[in-house]
């Protein structure tokens, strides 16, 4: 099904790398850490600057660690599951 087909590789490898990261995340607030997951960061930069001379390639950056709760930036508020949902 890949073979020959870089673009559907790329695509592929680069999707099933974010829901690892999804993993990731997932996983490390079920242990108590705080994740600070970004994008919007200079891709190119990064990867010159920590993956330079490999093929390794930065999808997104994520911070963990455990935050001073007197500084984080509270969550917003969340819908009621009832109140948008409709169970066919």
């Amino acid at each position: 099904m890949f073979e020959g087909k870089l673009p559907l590789i790329e695509m592929t490898a680069f999707r099933n790398g974010s829901l690892q990261g999804a993993y990731l995340i997932i996983a490390a607030r079920a242990l108590g850490l705080d994740c600070g997951p970004m994008s919007g960061f200079d891709n190119a930069g990064v990867d010159g600057e920590f993956f330079a001379g490999s093929q390794v390639k930065s999808n997104f950056l994520c911070n963990l660690g455990y935050g001073d709760h007197s500084k984080i930036f509270a969550r917003l508020p969340r819908f009621d599951f009832m109140s948008i949902c409709t169970l066919l």
